[in-house]
Formats: C-alpha cells, structure tokens, sequence
C-alpha cells in the first residue's frame, strides 16, 4: 500500500527548485551608490542678527475693511527681534508648520497696543506691515493661551515703544545740537576770514604818494 505522506525532499534538491529561497539570506557585500546626491543647505531666516525679547505661541487675525469681519491669519510663535546693530525692535510671526510669516513690522514710538474688549487672553493694534512683501495698513488682533501671555505681550511691546521714543528724542536732540554747533562754526569761520581780509589790505604806495605831493606843489 502505496503511503499518502509526501516525500521529504533533500535540502539540495531544494535549494535547486527555489534558488531565490537563500539568495535573499545572502550578503554579497555590494554597496549601491544613491541615484541622486543631496546637498546640504543652510537656510537662513533673516533673524540671525538679532536677539529674540519675547517669544510666545499664540493665534493672529487682521481686520478685513471689506468683509468688515476679523480673518485668521495663522496659528505660531510670535517674537520680539531687536538688531544688534541699529537696536530697532520688529515684530515677526510665522505659521507653526509652514513658518510662513504672517506679521512682520517694526514697533514704534506711535505704536499703541489694547486689550481686545471683552478677551483678557487678546490685544489690538495698528502698524505698517511688510508682511506679504509690500508696506500696508493693518489692524492686528492676537490671542494667547492664557492671561499672562496676553500681559507679558503687550507689557513688552509698551515697554520697547517707549524706549524708542527717548531714543528718538534723544536722536532729535543730538542732530539739532550737530546743526547749532555746525552753524556756529560756519559764522567763526567767516569772522575769521574777514578779518584776514583787513589785515592783507595793500598799504598805499609810493607812487601814489609822490603824485600827491606833486599835485600839491602844481596847485602852490
């Protein structure tokens, strides 16, 4: 009676069947080169002059004079740059995932900030913003998760404001003395010149004399 089992077959006489059954176990220690080589990029963000003052996630919107409506500007971090080299302060706020920037403006002495009416978590403002490549008039409104956020903001932008303002000021008064004291040379100068002039004045000569003295004798 024949037997239903199957045979075993040997491991060679495996491998030989399904040759593709080991080849795959196998290393053959070949190293493939990537199709296309990549090259590092550094990409700049425009900030590395400057020192962030405040750093803070938070949601922008800006007002719509047509729609007469708020529209959302996008969700991210916004922060406080001052340059290490002119000492002006910018506002700048990118999106979180795409870091697309949705604010960016200087903050200046007429900048005036408010809470948002009935939001303690929101404030208002005006700037000309360079945002979207062109300098615009906008009306900003910008939501923090809590109540603090909300206060160090707006603390920090009155804060800068200010200085700026003394800056200012002090800019003002320094080139307005520069004039005054520019002007008082200029006057010194020309005294000076003048009286160089007096004192270079030719004295009479004797040719003139002797024609007077014999103008004199013709009259005798």
């Amino acid at each position: 009676m024949a037997s239903s089992a199957e045979p075993k077959l040997e491991k060679k006489e495996v491998e030989e069947e399904n040759p593709s059954a080991t080849a795959d176990d196998e290393d053959t220690g070949a190293q493939v080169a990537p199709i296309v080589k990549l090259q590092e990029v550094t990409v700049s963000t425009g900030e590395e002059n400057e020192d962030v003052l405040l750093d803070l996630k938070s949601k922008l919107y800006r007002f719509d004079k047509e729609g007469n409506a708020w529209k959302e500007r996008g969700a991210g971090t916004v922060k406080l740059l001052k340059h290490k080299e002119t000492a002006k302060v910018r506002l700048v706020m990118r999106q979180s995932k795409t870091l697309k920037i949705c604010a960016n403006h200087l903050v200046l002495p007429t900048m005036s900030i408010q809470e948002h009416a009935g939001n303690e978590k929101s404030c208002v403002w005006h700037a000309a913003d360079f945002a979207d490549g062109e300098l615009k008039e906008e009306t900003f409104c910008i939501r923090f998760a809590s109540i603090e956020n909300c206060k160090s903001f707006k603390e920090k932008v009155e804060e800068i404001a200010e200085s700026q303002q003394t800056k200012s000021e002090e800019s003002e008064g320094a080139a307005a003395a520069a004039t005054e004291l520019i002007e008082k040379l200029s006057v010194e100068s020309k005294d000076k010149e003048n009286k160089a002039e007096d004192k270079e004045a030719p004295a009479p000569t004797e040719e003139k004399e002797d024609k007077n003295e014999e103008n004199a004798v013709e009259k005798n």
